[in-house]
């Protein structure tokens, strides 16, 4: 779980780099690290939100499969290959086409895993590869929406007791049954602003919470609410109600 005071930090430390990086009144969406001899080029955060509504590339997540399931950003693709098969797996994954736009991603700016394959990839002879470098941290802190897979889940669920689990269903689907310790926030009632005090823990901003709903678009309702909220761990699942309660479950 990534803390509060290394969101601050994070944050902090964008604003220093959109500085130094001599932008004429940029924001803080449009910064990049802006890396001295890089050999694949950078996008902002903006540019990649652009790139996901408009599907313009293949976004690739280079961590572990594990810190994938726990959260990534939307549509992105992990290789889940060891790193001397990491460029024959991108090369399958766009089916030999060395001219497809790719994005790669990891932990930070610190992070060397989407460097290196980069690198890597650009020595390989694919053309158009480039780097968001901000990385997961950047995004969750600037409100990103984020996706977690079921096995994020099903970790979380048995190993991590202060997380919220929010349930978008409707009240009286709710009523019917959820997941053990959900609370519910109907997805469309907090949408339409009619509901009150939400469930949401108020002493720790960075307590981890995890969104589900009938489906991946109400789940993703709740999500896209409270990116404009101050909870900085905040994940919802792009799946069905009933796989997720399989999944925590067992049944």
């Amino acid at each position: 779980m990534v803390g509060t005071t290394t969101c601050v930090a994070a944050i902090a430390a964008l604003a220093m780099i959109s500085t130094t990086a001599g932008a004429q009144q940029a924001s803080i969406y449009q910064a990049t690290l802006a890396e001295h001899n890089q050999k694949t080029q950078e996008v902002s955060t903006e540019q990649l939100r652009r790139i996901l509504d408009d599907r313009s590339a293949i976004v690739l997540d280079t961590r572990t499969r594990a810190e994938f399931n726990a959260g990534h950003i939307p549509q992105a693709r992990n290789l889940d290959a060891p790193p001397d098969r990491q460029i024959l797996a991108v090369e399958g994954l766009v089916n030999g086409d060395k001219a497809a736009t790719l994005i790669l991603y990891c932990n930070g700016p610190y992070c060397q895993a989407s460097r290196r394959l980069a690198d890597q990839l650009a020595a390989a002879g694919f053309a158009n590869v480039r780097r968001y470098q901000l990385g997961i941290p950047i995004w969750r802190a600037l409100g990103g929406p984020t996706e977690i897979e079921l096995g994020g889940i099903a970790r979380i669920f048995n190993v991590d007791r202060t997380a919220v689990f929010i349930d978008g269903r409707s009240a009286a689907e709710f009523a019917k049954g959820s997941v053990v310790g959900a609370h519910t926030v109907p997805a469309e009632e907090l949408a339409a602003g009619t509901l009150g005090t939400l469930p949401l823990p108020q002493d720790d901003f960075n307590r981890r919470i995890v969104l589900f709903g009938r489906d991946a678009a109400q789940a993703r309702i709740l999500a896209d609410v409270l990116s404009k909220r101050p909870w900085h761990n905040v994940a919802y699942f792009p799946g069905t109600f009933d796989s997720l309660a399989a999944s925590v479950t067992g049944k």
